[in-house]
């Protein structure tokens, strides 16, 4: 079937809209293929639905051929559910109620729908199993951005795997792994499988699949020599050695007048910013902790969350005071009752820390000597750190979070009830793992990874159409007759028909980025030949009417 441009509802703009600052979403927006309905909150226009349905059917292949069976869930989830996970109170969820006051929530991953239904599993005969679906999901996103990076409503392939134990639950892990990597190279990608934190879905041997991009809600830290990645959330690296002044028998007090910032204090006293701790009160549960990370790092909240075991917030300003008897500014580990997390930097050398009195700090405070802490990894990876495995230096990636992986465990069966009798009649829990992938997120990668100045350079396999037919003025029918060789021999064409300006018709075709651009123009009606661009690089060559077939 050929698609006629003056037909199609194809609204590309000439500038870039005023919000956007990543490439995908501006060229996205630009070229016709997605408009935003409220903010977080975006429709797939004709052409953009294209590419999204070619991406979900490269999903659906490589899922059905690990042995996946695709299924669908609804939306509007019973809260019971949540409530019985343990999830119901996280604030990016949406929560409402029907008019007989039920409770729902409209839940932004399908765990507890899955192990719902998971339930009717019966024996380890029935076992091992993978469900898919591709569902629309909501989030309660504070801050949404990016066009397709991060929104409050979007499309999702999710899967889940059941097993009977440890070593079935690895084996699924390992073929959703594999079809990962075959899904974002069939769709055009380049996606890094790293080291991840699970976040809210619990469980563990997290991995994410990170597609480098000039912009995007993800960091990939990758060092040098190619041997550790990792997002920056769960990544550690080695910093640069502080320069320590002489050591001092006991701490010592020194006003600091006016200086509450890390800058302000090692510069009036004349240290180095690497000899110095920087203090961050967060509240867990009705606890106060105090975390402790060196002063020119920064603190990395998804490391402490997990050393947390509990979601925490910044303690208040009225807070502190009661606890530590001084401002924010002015607080340190010496002589306090609160527990402290110490980064693992701080266990040796001295340094420059608050001495819990507006104004005055100490100097050569040492950890074990002068407070007690435990000690985790906290600090967030800079660019410049030692590989922790070879020493190299490590790089700092914008990326986008194209998938995820990670290993549920129990974690959803056990408080739902979802279990089996197993070859002794004992019955067990199912031990599951959990897989999502994105695909606004792929599409939106495979923009910022595949554009130019003039606009988007699709792969060929998710491509709204395979090869674009622009007629130019007086030879129409020679137009169709392209268009309809194209069409046979099996490709999908857009042909630019409307009554516009060739530039303008070139413009729109470098905009919207269909891999192959035939040119049919005067000199057609003379030699039969036609001109055939490769989007990618440019080239052109003159083609024969009678060859077209040919190039698909």
């Amino acid at each position: 079937m050929i698609a006629r441009a003056s037909e199609l509802f194809l609204p590309t703009l000439r500038d870039d809209p005023a919000d956007a600052e990543a490439a995908s979403h501006r060229l996205l927006v630009r070229g016709g293929f997605i408009r935003q309905v409220s903010a977080g909150i975006w429709t797939y226009l004709p052409l953009g639905w294209r590419v999204h349905r070619k991406v979900e059917q490269i999903i659906r292949e490589e899922m059905d051929a690990i042995g996946g069976q695709e299924m669908l869930m609804p939306l509007l989830t019973p809260a019971e559910l949540w409530q019985k996970s343990g999830r119901y109170v996280i604030p990016e969820l949406f929560k409402l109620h029907d008019r007989a006051g039920r409770e729902f929530v409209l839940p932004m991953t399908h765990e507890e729908t899955v192990t719902f239904h998971a339930r009717e599993i019966q024996s380890y005969r029935e076992l091992p199993k993978i469900l898919y679906h591709l569902s629309v999901k909501d989030r309660d996103e504070p801050r949404p951005r990016g066009g397709l990076i991060r929104v409050r409503e979007f499309i999702m392939k999710d899967a889940y795997s059941f097993d009977r134990d440890a070593e079935g639950l690895e084996a699924s892990f390992q073929k959703h792994s594999g079809a990962y990597k075959r899904i974002f190279g069939r769709c055009g990608i380049e996606a890094v499988e790293v080291a991840a934190e699970s976040g809210i879905m619990g469980g563990s041997g997290s991995q994410d699949f990170l597609a480098h991009a000039g912009s995007g809600e993800n960091t990939l830290v990758m060092c040098e020599n190619g041997d550790y990645a990792a997002d920056i959330e769960i990544a550690s690296g080695v910093p640069s050695a502080a320069d320590f002044p002489e050591e001092l028998a006991e701490p010592q007090e020194v006003e600091t007048p006016g200086q509450r910032t890390i800058e302000g204090v090692s510069e009036f006293l004349g240290v180095d910013p690497r000899a110095t701790a920087k203090a961050m009160p967060v509240v867990v549960g009705e606890k106060l902790v105090l975390a402790l990370v060196r002063g020119d790092d920064r603190l990395n909240e998804m490391k402490l969350l997990a050393e947390l075991g509990d979601n925490f917030r910044p303690a208040e300003p009225e807070e502190i005071r009661k606890a530590f008897g001084a401002d924010g500014g002015s607080i340190g580990p010496v002589g306090v009752s609160v527990e402290v997390i110490a980064d693992e930097t701080l266990r040796e050398g001295q340094y420059v820390v608050g001495a819990n009195r507006d104004d005055v700090h100490l100097r050569g405070v040492q950890a074990g000597r002068d407070f007690e802490a435990r000690f985790a990894d906290l600090r967030e990876v800079r660019a410049g750190d030692a590989c922790p495995r070879c020493g190299g230096h490590l790089r700092l990636q914008a990326a986008i979070e194209v998938g995820h992986i990670f290993k549920l465990e129990t974690r959803f069966s056990e408080p739902l009830n979802a279990t089996f009798v197993d070859e002794d009649d004992v019955e067990r829990p199912l031990i599951m793992g959990c897989y999502g992938i994105g695909p606004g997120r792929v599409i939106a990668a495979a923009v910022e990874q595949s554009h130019d100045e003039q606009g988007i350079v699709w792969p060929a396999t998710i491509a709204p159409y395979d090869v674009h037919v622009v007629a130019l003025p007086g030879v129409e029918q020679q137009a169709e007759e392209a268009a309809r060789a194209l069409d046979e021999a099996g490709a999908q064409v857009l042909l630019d028909d409307r009554d516009a300006r060739a530039g303008e018709k070139f413009a729109d075709a470098d905009l919207i980025g269909i891999p192959v651009r035939v040119t049919v123009g005067k000199k057609t009606s003379e030699d039969g030949a036609v001109d055939v661009r490769d989007r990618a690089t440019g080239e052109e060559r003159r083609v024969p009417l009678g060859e077209l077939g040919a190039i698909v």
